[in-house]
């Protein structure tokens, strides 16, 4: 049977796993049969081989750059996504009698709270769930602990699409980030952090692997007593290869690393504010017809959330657009709604045929 090509254009908004640079998916493409002239594919190369391992160091050394921290970090490759990374934060670092600080942002900081309260002792230090999660708190409304073991943060809500346009400032406390959603997308000074974890399969790579960027000197205080898996310390000490690592998730990772670097974040940046505001002028224009979630100081870049009147037209929405072209647009499922996922590899085009379409859905139908 003859292979058919597509011929029309697909944009590709879907919230995770989304969508890759078409370099790096070309790469991967290349290389699949044959791993630099080795006979093998990556996905049947030992992890204990040296073409492993160099792809291991590379991801790390790159990562390390792109975020600007140096040796008192470590990156660690982990599995079972930011979900496991809720209860491992805890288990690691919040020790009996000790009190973490929550800052509640959404449903992500949610869960992740959820987690730790089953661990330890927390405190919510901030929440923004009466105002439907349409906004960040400003510093005013932050009740800090006077000496938490750290402070927890989610830079990015992806379902109701609200972003930390600057991080807050917690004092000499350790500040801990889920940025699973909008890491790289601006430049970042790292060092501000005591740790930051991130699915890598919205702005960084493929599913499959968690990056966890963590200063070394924390990773002493952890207790020995947990299981070998769930210290941060295991991997930190193997070099993130204790056991079998996802070897095809970090691969694509380190692909996507120097795509970033070779963009470089500035760049980044740019380009990404350019695509989230084409979205963000179609709502604003439309006369109320698009209704967006987040208020206008916390918007995020990375996902554009907003309503249409009914259920009925958010539906008509999402098979119209999905019938010319854009996929991925549906809100999420404890939400509904309308949600443009604008991550890195995303061009300028798909946002500028979107917003077009969105004006005549708009126009036809309001």
């Amino acid at each position: 049977m003859a292979t058919q090509t597509r011929t029309e254009t697909i944009y590709n908004f879907n919230a995770g796993p989304a969508i890759l640079p078409r370099p790096v998916l070309e790469q991967v493409q290349a290389e699949l049969l044959d791993y630099h002239g080795t006979g093998l594919s990556i996905l049947e190369a030992s992890h204990r081989g040296r073409e492993y391992e160099e792809i291991n160091r590379e991801a790390e050394e790159r990562l390390k750059r792109l975020l600007g921290v140096g040796n008192d970090y470590r990156v660690l490759f982990v599995q079972g996504g930011a979900s496991q990374q809720f209860g491992m934060i805890p288990m690691n670092f919040l020790a009996e009698g000790a009190v973490a600080d929550y800052i509640v942002t959404g449903s992500w900081s949610e869960k992740a709270l959820e987690e730790a309260s089953k661990i330890g002792q927390t405190h919510v230090a901030a929440s923004t769930k009466d105002s439907g999660y349409r906004r960040v708190p400003s510093p005013a409304q932050l009740e800090l602990s006077p000496d938490s073991a750290y402070v927890h943060i989610c830079s990015n809500e992806t379902i109701s699409g609200t972003q930390w346009q600057r991080y807050p400032d917690v004092g000499d406390r350790r500040l801990v980030a889920d940025m699973g959603s909008d890491i790289l997308s601006r430049p970042l000074d790292g060092s501000q952090f005591a740790l930051i974890y991130a699915g890598a399969q919205k702005n960084m790579g493929s599913a499959g692997v968690t990056a966890v960027i963590t200063r070394t000197d924390w990773l002493e205080q952890a207790p020995t007593n947990l299981p070998t898996m769930l210290r941060y310390a295991t991997f930190a000490k193997n070099d993130s290869l204790y056991n079998t690592p996802p070897v095809f998730a970090v691969y694509v990772m380190n692909l996507t690393l120097q795509w970033l670097e070779s963009q470089g974040l500035d760049a980044i940046e740019q380009r990404n504010r350019q695509k989230a505001a084409l979205i963000y002028d179609a709502v604003d224009d439309s006369g109320g017809y698009y209704r967006g979630h987040a208020e206008p100081q916390s918007r995020s870049m990375m996902n554009v959330t907003f309503r249409l009147p009914d259920e009925e037209q958010e539906k008509r929405f999402v098979a119209e657009a999905t019938a010319a072209g854009f996929v991925g647009l549906k809100g999420h499922r404890t939400v509904g709604g309308i949600r443009v996922s604008l991550y890195n590899a995303m061009d300028v085009d798909g946002p500028t045929q979107l917003a077009e379409f969105m004006a005549e859905f708009a126009r036809t139908n309001g």
